[in-house]
């Protein structure tokens, strides 16, 4: 397993070096995907904020989520994914918004998504998504591959541009 510092270096170079900003959105990675971007020195250029909307009463307040903001959109789908990032990157006006939606485990999803099952997605100048399976049931080795994936797809999004 990868410090969290090892995994926030090449995104977070890359955020120093065109002087963008992030914001994240998480949910079965609790936190990790922010811990990452922050345990960089020099975080506070890029890093303008994140959440846990773990629950949806959190999602209503922390997101302004309703019905409304996701209609059309079905549960534990890239789609969804991207809108999470959109409405983190537009609530602090930041360059790029990241969100993950996963299920960590060892319980499958009242949605149907097998544990081990995340998406993530990067809103921005060039928006990009995926779905992770990792056909386990390890909580916790579930939330850093998760944060791991997310990392990579942030340096991808980071290098198309």
């Amino acid at each position: 397993m990868m410090s969290l510092s090892d995994l926030g270096s090449a995104p977070a170079a890359r955020l120093f070096e065109r002087g963008h900003t992030i914001t994240a959105c998480e949910t079965s990675t609790g936190g990790l995907i922010a811990a990452a971007l922050l345990a960089v020195p020099g975080a506070s250029t890029y890093f303008k904020g994140g959440t846990v909307p773990y629950s949806l009463p959190a999602r209503r307040e922390w997101l302004q989520m309703d019905k409304s903001s996701v209609a059309g959109l079905r549960p534990m789908t890239e789609a969804m994914a991207m809108r999470f990032a959109e409405i983190t990157r537009q609530q602090l006006n930041s360059t790029w918004g990241i969100a993950e939606l996963g299920i960590a485990g060892p319980s499958d999803s009242p949605y149907g998504a097998a544990a081990g099952t995340s998406v993530i997605a990067i809103a921005g100048p060039t928006p990009k998504s995926l779905t992770v399976s990792t056909e386990s049931s390890d909580r916790e080795r579930n939330m850093w591959r998760f944060t791991e994936t997310a990392m990579h797809l942030l340096v991808e999004a980071l290098d198309s541009e």
